[in-house]
């Protein structure tokens, strides 16, 4: 009978380096990228200026670190921002709605 045995980190070999995948990729470069073209264009004097030079490269470094299970934190990112960018008034019908007129007989 043939038994096959699956290492415990076959899903890591699909990876680049092991760790990251082509979209966290593309993140970090677009980071990188906006990082580049801010250092270009504002001026470096204050370490307040660096701090926002520097942010698209501190965001999209946070969104790609290899954590343990951060595709979890991915979703909950994305959890999120749904929350704060849709609609925040919810409704609700539970098994109490009255969905019609009650008659005197459904009362009692």
């Amino acid at each position: 009978m043939n038994q096959y045995l699956i290492p415990a980190n076959s899903k890591r070999s699909m990876l680049i380096l092991g760790l990251f995948e082509k979209t966290d990729l593309i993140i970090f470069g677009v980071g990188i990228g906006l990082t580049g073209i801010l250092l270009m264009i504002l001026p470096r004097e204050t370490m307040q200026d660096l701090l926002v030079i520097f942010t698209p490269f501190l965001i999209c470094g946070a969104m790609v670190l290899p954590v343990p299970n951060h595709r979890n934190l991915w979703q909950l990112t994305a959890h999120v921002y749904q929350f704060y960018s849709n609609r925040r008034k919810y409704y609700w019908k539970g098994w109490c709605v009255d969905y019609g007129e009650e008659t005197r007989e459904q009362a009692k």
